[in-house]
């Protein structure tokens, strides 16, 4: 005779006279059902599309059952979900939710070929790593690992994003560099210590305009930040101009980009420059004078205080190849002197516009940078070689994209245009829901007491204005 197996309820602390218990049967939900949003963004915006035509697929089509696009797609929406590591996707293959916004038609996993993998429709950690760990020369002659990425098309393709994102070209565009250390704990491929930030680290560039993310390169940390910048550069801004030829580009970053190389190449290029400039004692000495009215100033109202000077500066090594113009910031604070210079081939603008409204608005690019590595995890450049951990940071950075398109396509209703990564996530992409599956239909059950419905509402009323992405 067979014996019933029942687990028990879950009891909780009750509440006054009535028991809390809970079980495991309320069928399919999730806890993510706002990726639905993100799902609409890929249709107006074929991020995640153009991605996988980055790939190339070795593998026999007879004997898969995860294309790369759904592979990418997985991988890039549990990132956007929260969710940072490969390991999380051997639960997440189970959410019939995050199978059908990665374009999974069997949901539910009924129809996969192993009786083992039915009921989980989406790949597992030791399928997506393939992604990583393909080698750059790999041939469908290799055993397991068949999907080789082309970075030369990814590398185009944030390009392309961006220039998608625009029906009328700008009259003028800011180009935002930026490094940062992206510390690692193994024996990783190209693994240095760097001084400066005191431990070992990748030292990766990002080029933004805006909140758009238009390059995303790992390097190693024993080259200058400013080491590819003009690779880099030159490959973006030709880019950009093939379709707008007319656009004015300024480049703006900090005194890692204030290198003869890149500025010459700008002044050859017709792209103007705006740069820090580490201080030195002759830098110092143009601001004397500058200093003490400052320092009178701030004697005078108790408050720091501000004086301009601009002056043509070249270098006694001669690594510059000209004068260039400079502008000092004599600053008296509370603490003292806080002296800082910046270097432009901007000539008509005055001094403190050029400081205070022009080069000091790049710190919001560090804000896009923090959004990658707090929220969409960027620094999580664990692999061993440097190939698969340039890849993890492109996963993260389209993650970034198909965000903030969200972001830009959308969230324009009151403070939202704003928001960064975190809280669209926590206040639009996590939301509870059951998903009911019949042959007809699939209902999403949103909960009730969801607090942004009115939100939700709008968000997805403006996406479904859009027009699908051309295939």
């Amino acid at each position: 005779m067979k014996t019933e197996c029942k687990q028990k309820e879950l009891e909780f602390q009750g509440l006054k006279t009535r028991q809390v218990v809970g079980e495991f049967d309320g069928g399919f939900i999730s806890s993510d059902s706002g990726c639905l949003l993100l799902r609409e963004v890929e249709r107006h915006r074929g991020i995640l599309e153009q991605f996988s035509a980055c790939f190339t697929d070795y593998r026999k089509s007879k004997q898969i059952e995860h294309s790369v696009k759904e592979l990418l797609s997985q991988r890039v929406m549990g990132i956007c979900l929260g969710y940072e590591d490969l390991i999380d996707h051997d639960q997440l293959r189970k959410d019939p939710l995050l199978a059908m916004v990665s374009g999974k038609e069997d949901i539910l996993g009924a129809k996969r070929l192993r009786k083992s993998d039915q009921g989980k429709s989406l790949a597992g950690k030791s399928t997506l790593n393939r992604l990583e760990l393909t080698p750059e020369k790999a041939t469908s002659k290799a055993r397991y690992k068949k999907i080789v990425y082309d970075a030369t098309k990814i590398e185009a393709l944030f390009v392309d994003v961006f220039l998608q994102s625009y029906s009328t070209p700008p009259e003028q565009i800011t180009l935002d560099l930026d490094t940062t250390d992206d510390e690692i704990h193994g024996h990783q491929e190209g693994r240095f210590f760097h001084g400066y930030y005191g431990h070992y680290c990748y030292l990766p560039l990002y080029i933004f305009c805006g909140t758009h993310l238009l390059c995303a390169k790992l390097n190693t940390s024993d080259k200058g930040g400013g080491t590819d910048a003009v690779t880099e550069v030159e490959r973006i801004v030709g880019k950009i101009r093939e379709q707008w030829p007319d656009v004015k580009i300024l480049l703006r970053g900090d005194s890692d980009f204030s290198k003869e190389a890149l500025m010459s190449w700008c002044e050859a290029n017709q792209t103007d420059y705006l740069f820090g400039l580490r201080r030195n004692p002759r830098l110092e000495r143009e601001l004397t004078a500058s200093m003490e009215a400052a320092k009178k100033l701030f004697e005078q109202t108790g408050e720091a205080s501000r004086v301009f000077k601009e002056f043509r500066y070249q270098t006694l090594q001669k690594t510059w190849s000209k004068e260039r113009r400079v502008i000092g910031k004599a600053e008296y604070l509370e603490k003292g002197e806080n002296p800082r210079f910046v270097v432009t081939s901007l000539e008509e603008d005055g001094v403190d516009v050029i400081y205070e409204k022009r080069y000091c608005a790049r710190g919001d690019m560090e804000n896009r940078i923090k959004e990658q590595q707090l929220y969409l995890f960027s620094d999580r450049t664990s692999t061993q070689t440097l190939r698969a951990n340039q890849l993890r940071l492109w996963l993260s950075s389209v993650a970034y994209l198909l965000i903030n398109a969200l972001r830009s396509l959308s969230l324009s209703i009151g403070d939202w245009t704003k928001a960064q990564c975190e809280r669209i996530r926590l206040h639009v992409l996590k939301i509870g829901a059951q998903i009911k599956i019949s042959c007809r239909r699939i209902k999403i059950s949103f909960s009730s007491a969801y607090p942004y419905q009115d939100l939700f509402r709008k968000l997805l009323a403006r996406l479904r204005q859009q027009p699908t992405y051309p295939r």
